[in-house]
């Protein structure tokens, strides 16, 4: 046998024990809490038109913001392999120094308070 269809073979089993653990394993009578739909901690219950809350937003963009700092910073293993390495250090510092000051603004302006 050959090393593509012994990984195959061993892939394809362990994806068909998983399946019939995943179907054995959870509780077959769920309370009316894990019933219930939850969505950010709101009642789902009532109406729809409730005012929601802008910090909420906020944070949820400051979150991604910062989130995506790491998909930025992902290729500096290999940026730092290139021929001149000082560009990929100011590249990174100027990214980070960008970052650090967006984050200081936000935290003295109180974009950061969850509770006024």
């Amino acid at each position: 046998m050959n090393v593509v269809s012994s990984v195959i073979l061993i892939a394809s089993l362990l994806s068909a024990i998983l399946m019939l653990v995943s179907f054995w394993l959870p509780l077959l009578n769920p309370d009316y809490d894990k019933l219930s739909p939850y969505e950010c901690g709101f009642d789902p219950i009532g109406t729809a038109r409730l005012p929601f809350s802008l910090r909420f937003f906020l944070v949820a963009i400051l979150f991604l913001l910062f989130d995506l700092e790491i998909a930025l910073l992902l290729p500096l293993p290999w940026a730092d392999q290139m021929i001149n390495p000082t560009t990929t250090f100011l590249w990174t510092a100027s990214v980070l120094a960008l970052l650090t000051l967006g984050l200081a603004y936000e935290w003295l302006q109180g974009g950061l308070e969850w509770a006024e």
